[in-house]
Parts: structure tokens; C-alpha cells; sequence
């Protein structure tokens, strides 16, 4: 966990408050951001359809990238709503079964049978580590740090696998990496659900 602490107070500094910064010079709004990431995860996702994994791979980095630009640029402009912390949320899960229904697509149209079933279970599992999340939080339970394969490791993993044409294997280690991490959040819920 301090690792991971580390990497975001390292991608914080170099990365997101400069972008922020850029983004606000201009004079795009946090939603804006949002939105703009995830039609950009809809275009990835329609070029994995179509078979362009490596395009599909760097157009889904850069849609990930303004993804986490959004919440610096509302922290930097003042402008953090509940609103613009939901729409987030949508949008993040959109874009992640977005791109990953992109593949199933090709996968069904070239009969493969593996992919679409990997791509289906990525989704799902992916969605699970998302739901204990936030079912936790509504009870009270601190989540955010519960955990080894957070959004952030799907995607990079994805990314990867578009990029390299592993994508078959990166949809397996989603799949296990998101299995293994709703265990994680469904035991921690389990054991600070007894002591409530």
C-alpha cells in the first residue's frame, strides 16, 4: 500500500496537477473532462471491435489519462461537486465495460469462443469489485484502500494486452485480479460488518 501511495503522490505531482493545469488555460470544465474521456474509451472500444488493438490501446490510455485529470482539474478550479463525483463514477464504469465489450464484439465475430467468455467475466468481476466498494462505503465501512487490483491496475492491464495483442491473456488477469480483489473487499466487509 505505501507503493501505491507513493506512485500517486509521485503521478499527482508530475502528471495531473501540470495537466490540470493546462486543462484549466483551456477553459474546459471537470464534466467536460469526464465526458470527453469517456467518448474516447467509445471510440477504443470501437476500434478493439474492429480488430485495431495496438490504436485501440493508445486511445484508451489517453482516455484513462483525462479520466484522471478530472478530479485534479475540479480540486485545482475549486469546482468539486457532488454531481461531477457521480458522473465519475458513471463514467468510469462505462468506460471499463465499454472497451471490454468492444472486444467481446470481435471476439464473437471471429468465433472465438474463449474471448467473448473472458471479456464477459472481466466485466462482471470487474463490476463486483466496484459494487463492494460502494456498498461498503454506504454502510460506513472505509474500502478505498481494500484491496490489490483497483481500477487504475484493470485498466493499465488492459492497456497492456490491447497494445501488446495479448489481450486474451490480459482479460484472464483481469478476470483473476478482479476475483481475488472482491474476496479481499468481500472479507474485510465480513469482518468489519461483526464488529459493528
Amino acid at each position: 500500500m505505501a507503493l501505491r501511495a507513493r506512485a500517486r503522490l509521485l503521478l499527482a505531482q508530475y502528471f495531473e496537477k501540470p495537466s490540470a493545469r493546462l486543462l484549466h488555460a483551456a477553459r474546459l470544465t471537470p464534466n467536460t473532462v469526464t465526458l470527453l474521456g469517456l467518448a474516447l474509451t467509445g471510440v477504443a472500444a470501437y476500434l478493439a471491435a474492429q480488430g485495431h488493438f495496438i490504436i485501440a490501446g493508445v486511445v484508451f490510455l489517453v482516455a484513462s489519462a483525462l479520466d484522471m485529470l478530472d478530479g485534479a482539474l475540479a480540486r485545482l478550479t475549486n469546482q468539486a461537486t457532488r454531481f461531477g463525483a457521480a458522473l465519475d463514477s458513471v463514467a468510469d464504469r462505462l468506460g471499463e465495460a465499454s472497451i471490454l465489450i468492444g472486444i467481446a464484439w470481435f471476439y464473437l465475430r471471429t468465433d472465438n469462443d474463449a474471448g467473448v467468455i473472458l471479456a464477459f467475466g472481466a466485466t462482471v468481476a470487474s463490476y463486483m469489485v466496484s459494487y463492494l466498494r460502494a456498498r461498503g462505503e454506504g454502510l460506513g465501512i472505509a474500502m478505498k484502500e481494500t484491496g490489490l487490483g483497483t481500477r487504475t491496475e484493470r485498466v493499465l492491464i488492459m492497456a497492456a494486452g490491447l497494445l501488446t495483442g495479448l489481450v486474451i491473456a490480459a482479460m484472464a488477469l483481469v478476470l483473476a485480479l478482479a476475483a481475488f480483489t472482491s474476496g479481499q473487499r468481500l472479507y474485510h466487509l465480513w469482518r468489519q460488518g461483526r464488529e459493528k
